[in-house]
């Protein structure tokens, strides 16, 4: 995506993708799901790996209420940057590693 050839629908992607990533908090989220079986408990029904963190042990490592775990998920998954998984009552999160590439990627086009 060149500053010549962006589109719309690529900036407005790209700036939510930077206003994700601008709290300290949704960066420790996206490091601890980079590799969930060591940053959080075991889990009943979700394989860490395939699903990712139920979001009950990500707003307790983060210390913050369920509400407000929730709303940097939300913010996280609005952006394309993890992925929520519904499964037998709980949502799991993972990170979208293709999504993250491509951002990454993207970066060198601006």
């Amino acid at each position: 995506m060149s500053s010549t050839t962006a589109t719309a629908p690529a900036a407005t992607a790209l700036e939510a993708s930077f206003k994700a990533l601008a709290s300290a908090r949704r960066l420790q989220i996206l490091a601890w799901l980079k590799d969930p079986v060591a940053s959080f408990p075991a889990q009943e029904h979700g394989d860490p790996i395939e699903h990712g963190a139920c979001n009950l042990f990500i707003g307790d490592k983060l210390g913050v209420s369920q509400p407000a775990a929730s709303r940097h998920l939300k913010v996280l998954v609005d952006a394309g940057l993890i992925i929520a998984t519904r499964r037998q009552g709980w949502t799991y999160y993972r990170r979208d590693e293709p999504a993250i590439a491509d951002l990454v990627g993207g970066l060198s086009d601006i």
